[in-house]
Formats: C-alpha cells, sequence, structure tokens
C-alpha cells in the first residue's frame, strides 16, 4: 500500500520540480502505514524541525526532508542535511534523527559526540526492507549496531544535481568546516564544542590532520592533548577516526608499514572492543 501510494505521491511533481511537501507526504505515509506509528504522534514543522516523532509525547526522532531526488546520489547533501537535523535534535533534546528525500531513508543515534548508523534504506521498493523496524515505535528507542544497508552511493548522478554542503550550515572559526568533519561534535549549535577535524568538506579523509587527531586522543602531540572530550565518548570517537582511516587502507591489519598513529588506533579499538565497528580486519588485504 505504501508503495503505491508513494508512487501516486510522485505524480504530484510531474509538471514541475517535485517540491519538498511531496517527500514530507510520503515520510507520513512509511511511518502511518508502512510502520506503526499514530497519525497524531507525526508532528510536523516542530521548531524548525520539518517532523518529530513522538510516542506519549516524547519524542524519539528529528527528520530533516528534502525533495525528491535530492539526496539519494548524493552524500555531501545527505550531510549537509543531517547537520541541519542534528542541530534541531540538540534544540529539542532528541536523541536519534533522519534524514529522506522519499526515494531514501538515513536514520542514526546521537552518540559520543557524533553519530551511529541506525538505517539506510532505499524506499522505492514494493517489499518493505526489514531495517525498518529500527525506527517502528518499539524499534526506535533500542539500541542497535550498525544495520547500514548496502545502498549505493555513486559520486555522481547528472539529473539529480547536488546541493550545496554549506546551505544553512554553521561552521567553526578556524577551520572554517561544518560539524560531520570534527571527531567530536559536543553542542552541533555551538562550533566551540567541535573537536578533532578529520575529514575535508567533501567527506573525505584529510589525510593531514587524521593521524594527528587519533595522536591527541592518546599521547601528548606537539604539547596538545584534548582533554574536552568525555571519556566515555572516546571509543565512539575512535571509531569514527578509525574508519576514515580504513577508508585508506592505513590501519596495520591493512598494510605492510603503517604510522605509529594508526598502530595506536587499532590496538586501543582492540582494548574497547570495538574493532568489529571498524570492519577494518575482515576486508580483504
Amino acid at each position: 500500500m505504501f508503495a503505491a501510494r508513494r508512487r501516486q505521491r510522485l505524480r504530484q511533481g510531474l509538471f514541475g520540480e517535485p517540491v519538498e511537501k511531496v517527500a514530507e507526504n510520503i515520510v507520513e505515509d512509511l511511518f502511518a502505514t508502512a510502520l506503526d506509528w499514530s497519525l497524531g504522534d507525526i508532528n510536523l514543522q516542530i521548531g524548525r524541525a520539518d517532523v518529530v516523532l513522538s510516542d506519549n509525547g516524547y519524542k524519539r526522532l528529528v527528520l530533516e526532508v528534502k525533495r525528491p531526488g535530492s539526496l539519494i546520489w548524493h552524500r555531501q547533501a545527505v550531510q549537509a542535511a543531517l547537520d541541519q537535523a542534528l542541530r534541531y535534535a540538540s534544540a529539542q533534546n532528541v536523541a536519534a534523527v533522519a534524514v529522506s528525500d522519499g526515494n531514501m531513508l538515513y536514520a542514526a543515534d546521537a552518540a559520543g559526540g557524533g553519530m551511529r548508523d541506525r538505517l539506510l534504506v532505499a524506499l522505492d521498493t514494493d517489499v518493505p526492507p526489514a531495517e525498518l523496524w529500527w525506527v517502528s515505535v518499539h524499534g526506535i528507542y533500542r539500541p542497535c549496531a550498525a544495520v547500514i544497508s548496502d545502498l549505493a552511493w555513486p559520486a555522481a548522478k547528472s539529473a539529480l544535481p547536488a546541493l550545496s554542503a554549506s546551505a544553512e550550515g554553521l561552521r567553526d572559526r578556524k577551520y572554517h568546516r561544518p560539524s560531520r568533519c570534527f571527531g567530536y561534535v559536543g553542542d552541533p549549535g555551538n562550533a566551540d564544542t567541535w573537536k578533532l577535524p578529520y575529514l575535508l568538506e567533501t567527506g573525505a579523509p584529510d589525510t593531514k590532520r587524521l593521524p594527528k587527531a587519533i595522536q591527541s586522543l592518546f599521547s601528548n602531540y606537539r604539547g596538545e592533548q584534548v582533554k574536552t572530550i568525555p571519556r566515555e565518548a572516546v571509543p565512539d570517537v575512535l571509531v569514527r577516526l578509525a574508519i576514515a582511516a580504513a577508508t585508506l587502507r592505513k590501519l596495520p591489519c591493512q598494510c605492510a608499514d603503517p604510522s605509529p598513529a594508526y598502530v595506536q588506533a587499532h590496538h586501543a579499538l582492540q582494548q574497547f572492543g570495538r574493532l568489529p565497528d571498524v570492519r577494518c580486519c575482515s576486508l580483504p588485504r
């Protein structure tokens, strides 16, 4: 029923570029028909948030909605939308965020000064992905491991113009980058709480700053050691940094001559029991 109604919704944009309201209607249908939320718990335009899901008045999820087709082929646009969702969720003290354009849905939990993946699914299927349960009424409050689907993220698709990554995004004063480029984000609305820059604005690892970010967690790097990150957040931050290192194939399980920073990160993750979250050792050399 949801799949058929979604196709009807998309036809509402046939006489011009589909507007954001079409995607908002699709998202409402998703949670009210494919999932088990009541219409009364799907709250629209709460503060600056597009959609807020609540259960018995308790806010569970802040959802940022973009026009159909504007997110699914564009990782950078997804990240920009997430920046917005995180700020709105922080302002309302909500622990989970999501973004959607009516074609895809990505959800994550705010954890350890960043985000922990909850799901990434395509919505253009007749059979609902099983992962959607993690944003159901009885799934949203349960902690889950990363359950990201293998949804393709092509580098570009000319038919779908990317949104500007700087749209409505705060930037820190020193590096002039949005919050998603930092390993730890204390408050998405306060750039002074963002620590450990490790990504370029494109989302690619910053090869210059990534090893420095790792070293400053555990050692005195050039006289600086980060002490403002809560101890309980360090494992999540380190997983974030190590995933970036793994994409560069810099970890000791991936290359023959790793730098000391990456050896240290790998060893610390072993102690924390968090190597499975990075998935580096399960990948072929």
